[in-house]
């Protein structure tokens, strides 16, 4: 076996490897999608309260458009409650120009981090389903009542809906839209259909009142609170869906270096639930959620590790004198991923019926050096983690919602 052509296909490995989850996810994301179609010839009649609760730090930019977005929608029976944690902008003060709304609650608290001003605005919570939703998130017409219709069984704890960026103005953030197409609709449609969901977007999560009282609410200390919380309910025996359709705009990294401190933060969090339920990981006992946690454990932990160890034996190799292009069968097996990832691609689009994002299909090429990004983000992240550094809200620097709120009512990934 030529060694060349080994190391060449270890470093393409996480666009390989993901290329083949989606082929095993394909027919699970169209059942997925056949029995959602089936579910939408009934009509929805039942209007319980939904508590919406927006915790912010420093969110003056955005904080009016998205409660303007949520006030919007046409569902009649919800309350919004805004948390303001310890801002030191205009924060508060935009929270208070909807005060006098009968159905908006204004928390003002001391900083704490996401997990305290969560559990704040739960702690004033009526409704008996809680969405929580972060403060630039911008509500669609059919936000609330997609996510209700998730809840189809008492035993579904938790849905997670879909969110989608609103500031589609560069390279970097097309790339997002396509990820998100493949990562949040296509993959979450088939790991919903199998109880396999492991998480529950900070962006637009919502939870049933009575699996909340069992479980606990966010836990404090972590980074990543909003997956800690899933695998709870997971642990608990709640069934976890997703709803495509529960559309939420919201802001994506602009920058190489914002997009560096989210997935930090994010691969952060990922080892810190990890850590704390290690117990659930590869473990049956908890249904399928339990070999699947160790499949993504492999994903997210050894998929990087082997990839960078790769990339640095193929810089020796060249060094030696080997030639960088392989043209090898084995060599070649490297590029299937990244055609694999196409394929999946258009497919996603299709599902979310997204056609004014095939345009954005070009960003593709930049999802290999992309995937090398994320296995030194990983690297990065077990390094903070051994060192116990500092854990911060970390949030991502707004720029400022670049769309109308006007767009709250329609499914802007249609017409974007």
């Amino acid at each position: 076996m030529d060694i060349l052509s080994l190391v060449f296909v270890l470093i393409s490995l996480p666009l390989l490897w993901s290329g083949m989850l989606n082929l095993f996810y394909l027919p699970l994301s169209l059942a997925f999608e056949l029995r959602r179609w089936r579910k939408r010839l009934q009509p929805d009649e039942a209007t319980p309260l939904v508590s919406i609760v927006v915790p912010a730090y420093n969110e003056g930019r955005v904080i009016i458009a998205c409660v303007k977005s949520i006030l919007a929608c046409s569902y009649p029976n919800k309350e919004i409650i805004l948390v303001n944690d310890g801002s030191t902008d205009d924060t508060l003060e935009h929270m208070q120009r909807f005060s006098d709304q009968e159905n908006v609650i204004v928390i003002d608290k001391p900083n704490g981090g996401k997990a305290s001003a969560l559990n704040a605005g739960l702690a004033r919570a009526r409704g008996e389903f809680i969405f929580c939703v972060d403060a630039d998130g911008i509500f669609s017409e059919d936000t609330i009542p997609a996510m209700l219709r998730a809840f189809d069984s008492p035993y579904v704890g938790a849905v997670c809906g879909s969110d989608a960026p609103i500031n589609l103005d560069r390279p970097q953030t097309h790339l997002s839209a396509i990820q998100a197409h493949v990562g949040t609709g296509f993959v979450r449609r088939a790991l919903s259909l199998i109880g396999c969901l492991p998480i529950v977007s900070g962006n637009i999560g919502a939870f049933r009142r009575s699996a909340l009282a069992k479980t606990g609410g966010f836990r404090h200390g972590l980074l990543g609170e909003d997956l800690e919380l899933t695998w709870r309910m997971h642990r608990a025996g709640y069934d976890v869906r997703f709803a495509p359709d529960a559309l939420v705009l919201a802001e994506v990294p602009s920058t190489v270096r914002g997009l560096w401190k989210q997935r930090v933060r994010w691969a952060r969090g990922f080892l810190q639930t990890s850590w704390l339920h290690r117990d659930m990981i590869g473990n049956p006992r908890y249904g399928p959620i339990g070999p699947f946690l160790a499949l993504n454990f492999f994903t997210m932990v050894g998929v990087p590790i082997l990839q960078l160890s790769a990339l640095a034996l193929l810089i020796v190799l060249i060094v030696f004198g080997a030639s960088p292009i392989d043209l090898t069968p084995l060599g070649f097996l490297g590029w299937l991923g990244l055609l694999q990832t196409f394929f999946i691609a258009i497919v996603a689009l299709a599902l979310d019926r997204a056609w004014s994002h095939v345009r954005y299909l070009y960003a593709i090429i930049f999802w290999a050096p992309y995937s090398i990004m994320l296995s030194l983000v990983m690297v990065r992240a077990i390094y903070l983690e051994l060192r116990r550094a500092e854990q911060r809200w970390n949030k991502l620097d707004r720029v400022g919602i670049s769309a109308p709120v006007v767009a709250a009512s329609q499914n802007t990934r249609t017409t974007q």
